[in-house]
Protein backbone atom coordinates (compact mmCIF):
# COMPACT_ATOMS: atom_id res chain seq x y z
CA UNK A 1 0.00 0.00 0.00
CA UNK A 2 1.03 3.57 -1.08
CA UNK A 3 1.61 5.55 1.77
CA UNK A 4 -0.79 8.43 2.32
CA UNK A 5 2.27 11.28 1.57
CA UNK A 6 2.66 9.21 -1.65
CA UNK A 7 -1.16 9.59 -2.17
CA UNK A 8 -1.23 13.55 -1.34
CA UNK A 9 1.95 14.03 -3.64
CA UNK A 10 0.09 12.15 -6.78
CA UNK A 11 -3.21 13.99 -6.28
CA UNK A 12 -1.48 16.80 -5.83
CA UNK A 13 0.53 16.46 -9.18
CA UNK A 14 -2.53 15.48 -11.58
CA UNK A 15 -4.44 18.60 -10.03
CA UNK A 16 -1.74 20.89 -11.03
CA UNK A 17 -0.88 19.06 -14.24
CA UNK A 18 -4.93 18.98 -15.04
CA UNK A 19 -5.49 22.42 -14.20
CA UNK A 20 -2.40 23.43 -16.17
CA UNK A 21 -3.39 22.19 -19.27
CA UNK A 22 -7.28 23.34 -18.92
CA UNK A 23 -5.17 27.21 -18.56
CA UNK A 24 -3.35 26.69 -22.07
CA UNK A 25 -6.92 25.47 -23.55
CA UNK A 26 -8.67 28.56 -22.14
CA UNK A 27 -5.98 30.24 -23.39
CA UNK A 28 -5.76 29.29 -26.90
CA UNK A 29 -9.37 29.29 -27.02
CA UNK A 30 -9.86 33.06 -26.27
CA UNK A 31 -9.27 34.63 -29.70
CA UNK A 32 -11.78 32.33 -31.20
CA UNK A 33 -14.28 32.78 -28.68
CA UNK A 34 -13.69 36.47 -28.66
CA UNK A 35 -14.14 36.25 -32.39
CA UNK A 36 -17.64 34.23 -32.42
CA UNK A 37 -18.91 36.99 -29.79
CA UNK A 38 -17.90 39.46 -32.21
CA UNK A 39 -19.45 37.99 -35.55
CA UNK A 40 -22.59 37.31 -33.36
CA UNK A 41 -22.75 40.87 -32.41
CA UNK A 42 -22.61 42.08 -36.02
CA UNK A 43 -25.01 39.37 -37.08
CA UNK A 44 -27.73 40.35 -34.77
CA UNK A 45 -27.15 44.20 -35.76
CA UNK A 46 -27.59 43.38 -39.30
CA UNK A 47 -30.72 41.21 -38.49
CA UNK A 48 -32.00 44.36 -36.15
CA UNK A 49 -31.26 46.49 -39.03
CA UNK A 50 -33.61 44.07 -41.34
CA UNK A 51 -30.85 43.29 -43.61
CA UNK A 52 -31.01 39.52 -44.78
CA UNK A 53 -28.28 37.04 -45.99
CA UNK A 54 -28.15 36.83 -49.76
CA UNK A 55 -26.90 33.53 -49.99
CA UNK A 56 -29.06 31.00 -48.13
CA UNK A 57 -31.31 31.49 -45.11
CA UNK A 58 -28.61 31.34 -42.64
CA UNK A 59 -25.91 33.90 -41.93
CA UNK A 60 -22.06 32.92 -42.70
CA UNK A 61 -19.41 33.85 -40.74
CA UNK A 62 -17.64 35.01 -44.51
CA UNK A 63 -20.91 37.15 -45.46
CA UNK A 64 -21.59 38.63 -41.71
CA UNK A 65 -17.95 40.10 -42.47
CA UNK A 66 -18.56 40.94 -45.83
CA UNK A 67 -21.94 42.42 -45.46
CA UNK A 68 -21.24 44.37 -42.03
CA UNK A 69 -17.74 45.65 -43.40
CA UNK A 70 -19.26 47.39 -46.24
CA UNK A 71 -22.40 49.14 -44.74
CA UNK A 72 -22.36 49.45 -41.19
CA UNK A 73 -20.36 52.38 -39.40
CA UNK A 74 -19.63 52.15 -35.66
CA UNK A 75 -19.59 55.74 -33.84
CA UNK A 76 -19.60 57.00 -30.28
CA UNK A 77 -22.05 59.70 -28.72
CA UNK A 78 -21.32 61.63 -25.90
CA UNK A 79 -24.45 62.54 -23.33
CA UNK A 80 -25.27 65.78 -25.94
CA UNK A 81 -25.48 63.60 -28.86
CA UNK A 82 -22.41 64.53 -30.44
CA UNK A 83 -19.72 62.30 -31.99
CA UNK A 84 -16.68 61.58 -30.21
CA UNK A 85 -13.48 60.08 -31.41
CA UNK A 86 -14.17 57.19 -29.65
CA UNK A 87 -14.12 53.06 -30.87
CA UNK A 88 -17.52 51.12 -30.46
CA UNK A 89 -15.21 48.19 -29.02
CA UNK A 90 -13.39 50.70 -26.45
CA UNK A 91 -17.10 51.19 -24.59
CA UNK A 92 -17.49 49.26 -21.22
CA UNK A 93 -21.54 49.81 -20.84
CA UNK A 94 -21.38 48.69 -17.15
CA UNK A 95 -18.08 51.73 -16.40
CA UNK A 96 -18.57 54.49 -19.61
CA UNK A 97 -21.99 55.75 -18.58
CA UNK A 98 -21.65 58.89 -20.64
CA UNK A 99 -20.70 57.46 -24.02
CA UNK A 100 -23.56 55.29 -25.93
CA UNK A 101 -22.34 53.16 -29.27
CA UNK A 102 -24.73 53.68 -32.70
CA UNK A 103 -23.81 51.44 -35.58
CA UNK A 104 -25.13 53.23 -39.06
CA UNK A 105 -26.20 51.30 -41.88
CA UNK A 106 -25.60 52.95 -45.44
CA UNK A 107 -26.60 52.45 -48.62
CA UNK A 108 -24.60 54.15 -51.51
CA UNK A 109 -23.66 56.75 -48.79
CA UNK A 110 -26.88 57.06 -47.66
CA UNK A 111 -28.21 56.57 -44.07
CA UNK A 112 -30.68 53.50 -44.25
CA UNK A 113 -31.31 52.94 -40.67
CA UNK A 114 -29.50 53.56 -37.02
CA UNK A 115 -28.94 50.08 -34.49
CA UNK A 116 -28.36 50.93 -30.56
CA UNK A 117 -27.89 48.08 -28.04
CA UNK A 118 -30.25 47.66 -25.66
CA UNK A 119 -30.67 46.17 -22.27
CA UNK A 120 -32.36 45.67 -18.95
CA UNK A 121 -34.57 43.87 -16.61
CA UNK A 122 -37.21 41.01 -17.65
CA UNK A 123 -38.11 38.52 -15.12
CA UNK A 124 -34.98 36.07 -14.05
CA UNK A 125 -32.51 38.16 -15.78
CA UNK A 126 -30.82 41.06 -18.27
CA UNK A 127 -32.39 40.65 -22.00
CA UNK A 128 -29.53 41.91 -24.17
CA UNK A 129 -30.01 43.13 -27.91
CA UNK A 130 -30.24 45.53 -30.84
CA UNK A 131 -32.89 48.14 -31.63
CA UNK A 132 -32.99 49.76 -35.44
CA UNK A 133 -34.08 52.76 -36.30
CA UNK A 134 -35.54 54.37 -39.57
CA UNK A 135 -33.70 57.04 -41.04
CA UNK A 136 -36.32 59.97 -39.92
CA UNK A 137 -35.42 58.66 -36.16
CA UNK A 138 -38.98 58.26 -35.02
CA UNK A 139 -40.40 54.87 -36.72
CA UNK A 140 -38.78 51.20 -35.62
CA UNK A 141 -37.14 49.19 -37.99
CA UNK A 142 -36.26 46.01 -36.27
CA UNK A 143 -35.72 44.52 -32.63
CA UNK A 144 -33.29 41.07 -31.97
CA UNK A 145 -32.64 39.47 -28.43
CA UNK A 146 -29.51 37.70 -28.17
CA UNK A 147 -29.04 36.83 -24.79
CA UNK A 148 -31.46 36.44 -21.71
CA UNK A 149 -32.24 33.92 -19.09
CA UNK A 150 -36.45 34.22 -19.74
CA UNK A 151 -38.79 31.09 -18.97
CA UNK A 152 -39.30 29.48 -22.37
CA UNK A 153 -42.45 29.59 -24.16
CA UNK A 154 -43.02 32.74 -21.53
CA UNK A 155 -40.73 35.75 -21.46
CA UNK A 156 -38.44 33.64 -23.63
CA UNK A 157 -40.38 34.67 -26.17
CA UNK A 158 -38.86 37.92 -27.12
CA UNK A 159 -36.60 35.78 -29.36
CA UNK A 160 -39.35 35.14 -31.47
CA UNK A 161 -39.50 36.15 -34.96
CA UNK A 162 -43.01 36.82 -33.69
CA UNK A 163 -42.94 38.95 -31.39
CA UNK A 164 -39.84 40.97 -33.08
CA UNK A 165 -42.10 41.60 -35.80
CA UNK A 166 -44.45 43.20 -33.97
CA UNK A 167 -42.27 46.02 -33.72
CA UNK A 168 -41.74 46.97 -37.31
CA UNK A 169 -42.98 49.93 -38.24
CA UNK A 170 -44.06 51.47 -34.37
CA UNK A 171 -43.20 54.95 -33.92
CA UNK A 172 -41.76 55.99 -30.15
CA UNK A 173 -42.68 59.42 -30.35
CA UNK A 174 -45.60 61.21 -30.42
CA UNK A 175 -46.84 63.92 -32.79
CA UNK A 176 -44.63 66.12 -31.29
CA UNK A 177 -41.40 64.29 -31.45
CA UNK A 178 -41.32 63.77 -27.55
CA UNK A 179 -39.81 60.25 -26.76
CA UNK A 180 -43.02 57.78 -25.70
CA UNK A 181 -41.05 54.68 -25.70
CA UNK A 182 -42.93 50.95 -26.66
CA UNK A 183 -45.83 49.99 -25.03
CA UNK A 184 -45.76 46.40 -24.35
CA UNK A 185 -49.77 45.00 -24.02
CA UNK A 186 -51.29 42.61 -21.68
CA UNK A 187 -53.31 41.24 -25.20
CA UNK A 188 -53.48 42.37 -28.38
CA UNK A 189 -53.34 45.78 -29.78
CA UNK A 190 -56.75 47.56 -31.32
CA UNK A 191 -55.29 48.57 -34.52
CA UNK A 192 -58.38 51.20 -34.71
CA UNK A 193 -57.09 52.61 -31.13
CA UNK A 194 -55.45 56.04 -31.61
CA UNK A 195 -52.54 54.78 -29.51
CA UNK A 196 -51.67 51.65 -31.46
CA UNK A 197 -48.94 53.08 -32.83
CA UNK A 198 -46.91 52.89 -30.32
CA UNK A 199 -48.09 49.70 -29.01
CA UNK A 200 -47.44 46.13 -29.66
CA UNK A 201 -48.76 42.56 -28.46
CA UNK A 202 -47.73 41.35 -24.96
CA UNK A 203 -46.25 37.62 -24.74
CA UNK A 204 -49.29 35.69 -23.11
CA UNK A 205 -48.26 34.84 -19.20
CA UNK A 206 -45.42 37.14 -19.28
CA UNK A 207 -46.31 40.61 -17.98
CA UNK A 208 -43.09 41.29 -16.38
CA UNK A 209 -40.80 40.34 -18.81
CA UNK A 210 -43.22 42.92 -20.89
CA UNK A 211 -42.90 45.69 -18.62
CA UNK A 212 -39.33 45.08 -18.09
CA UNK A 213 -38.52 45.54 -21.75
CA UNK A 214 -40.99 48.70 -22.24
CA UNK A 215 -39.14 50.16 -19.73
CA UNK A 216 -35.51 50.06 -20.06
CA UNK A 217 -36.64 50.43 -24.01
CA UNK A 218 -37.87 53.79 -23.09
CA UNK A 219 -34.42 54.52 -20.35
CA UNK A 220 -31.53 53.40 -23.71
CA UNK A 221 -33.82 54.87 -26.59
CA UNK A 222 -34.09 58.50 -23.66
CA UNK A 223 -30.05 57.95 -23.87
CA UNK A 224 -29.94 58.77 -27.98
CA UNK A 225 -32.48 61.52 -27.88
CA UNK A 226 -30.45 64.45 -28.25
CA UNK A 227 -28.88 62.71 -31.25
CA UNK A 228 -32.26 61.82 -33.08
CA UNK A 229 -33.57 65.35 -31.92
CA UNK A 230 -31.42 66.59 -33.80
CA UNK A 231 -31.49 64.66 -37.23
CA UNK A 232 -35.80 64.77 -36.86
CA UNK A 233 -34.99 69.08 -37.14
CA UNK A 234 -33.01 68.46 -39.80
CA UNK A 235 -35.10 66.29 -41.62
CA UNK A 236 -38.48 67.85 -41.20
Amino acid sequence: MHSNSYTLTFTSIITIFLGLMLSVAATSLKPKQEKNIEIDMKKNILSALDIKPMKSNKWTTDEVQSVYENSITGIVLDKNGNQTDKDPKEIDPDKDNDYFPIYLHKVNQEINGYAIPISGKGLWSTLYGYFAIEPDCKTVKGITFYKHGETPGLGGEVEKAWFQDNFKGKRFVDEKNTLIGIRVLKGAVDETSKEAYHQVDGISGATITSKGLESFLKDDLSKYEPFFKTKRIVSS
